[in-house]
């Protein structure tokens, strides 16, 4: 069966159940002679008479009953179907995938997912930890969240944090042995805890004082590729390690982690939702969006 004969069946069952070519048209907003012509062609393509025609009426034939009868079962499931697509289009479901780094999926995202479970029960949520800088489009995610200074401009972007900080620390017992830092240049004389991405790249430290940036290739003994590794290195007194200060609070705190250079570490714009366009939104990503959106 071709695609002509599945619209011309669509025809064939409105015309049944008018009992008119005319009414049928008008249910489903064609021309009459677009009735006829669809109706038409089907018996020719078929070589059978489907319906009997008068000039006050029009009925199927035997042949033409036996093929609604048959037919039936499966225009209602797509009835069903294109009801459910509908249905789909206003309230949050389905399936989502969202890509982001794991800082973003432990700090910002995780402990907020009991209360988003709970509130949106039909959404299939998947979430896809990756440190490196996906196409969404090409890779067939709803959205993203990255760092505001990494977004293509492109992007719708939403606030899903207010601003990052970045810290350099070190243990008590690493300064008992090296002297503290007090301009990123002193860095060089440091054992430094370096980081490589998922792409190979190994990240440089970034530093801004007065407006002004400032940004230093460490060397040191451990690369590293992620966070948790290199906190737990730098907890260990490997060396100093640069760190996200949100990620680091209770260490802080707790006195097992010293800071330096504070005063080179300028706040900057932090985590945003991001996608590629507000047109037919699904509501499964308006309501994730809505949910995980910054308010502060």
């Amino acid at each position: 069966m071709n695609r002509a004969q599945l619209s011309q069946l669509s025809v064939l069952a409105t015309v049944a159940e008018t009992c008119s070519f005319r009414k049928a048209a008008a249910e489903l907003g064609i021309a009459p002679s677009a009735v006829s012509h669809a109706i038409s062609a089907l018996e020719e393509s078929l070589g059978v008479r489907l319906l009997a025609r008068t000039t006050r009426s029009v009925a199927p034939t035997e042949e033409g009953r036996q093929l609604l009868a048959t037919l039936a079962p499966a225009l209602a499931e797509i009835d069903a179907a294109l009801e459910t697509l509908a249905e789909s289009r206003t309230r949050p479901a389905g399936p989502l995938r969202i890509t982001l780094p794991r800082l973003a999926a432990e700090h910002l995202i995780a402990p907020r997912l009991g209360a988003f479970t709970r509130q949106f029960p039909e959404i299939e949520l998947d979430l896809i930890a990756n440190d490196s800088f996906e196409d969404i489009v090409a890779h067939g995610f709803d959205a993203g969240l990255r760092l505001g200074e990494n977004l293509e401009a492109d992007m719708v972007a939403v606030k899903a944090s207010g601003p990052w900080r970045g810290a350099v620390v070190a243990t008590p017992e690493y300064f008992e042995h090296f002297s503290v830092p007090h301009h990123p240049a002193d860095l060089m004389a440091h054992r430094c805890i370096r980081r490589r991405f998922a792409s190979g790249r190994i990240y440089r430290w970034e530093f801004e004082k007065d407006g002004k940036p400032l940004v230093v290739d460490v060397r040191g003994p451990l690369i590293l590729p992620d966070d948790r590794a290199i906190l737990a290195a730098c907890l260990d007194g490997a060396g100093l390690a640069f760190a996200f200060e949100n990620r680091i609070q209770p260490e802080l705190s707790d006195g097992r982690l010293l800071r330096v250079l504070e005063d080179w570490c300028e706040p900057f714009d932090g985590f945003y939702i991001y996608y590629p366009t507000r047109r037919q939104m699904r509501p499964a990503l308006r309501a994730f969006v809505d949910f995980f959106r910054y308010r502060s």
